[in-house]
């Protein structure tokens, strides 16, 4: 029970509340690799679905 005070003092938050200005570098990396993954998806099933005329046998 004596360590238990200082598990909050080690804790990862300084306590001060800075404002936000912007957006971080992760909420910009995780827009940036969100947009990918819908355009592959995208274009997998474009592929997908695209009607294709019957191959001809050689």
């Amino acid at each position: 029970m004596a360590t238990l005070p200082l598990v909050g003092v080690q804790s990862g938050h300084s306590g001060v509340v800075h404002p936000r200005t912007g957006p971080e570098a992760s909420d910009i990396a995780l827009f940036a690799v969100a947009a990918i993954g819908v355009w592959l998806v995208r274009r997998a099933l474009r592929k997908r679905f695209l009607k294709r005329p019957p191959r001809a046998k050689d």
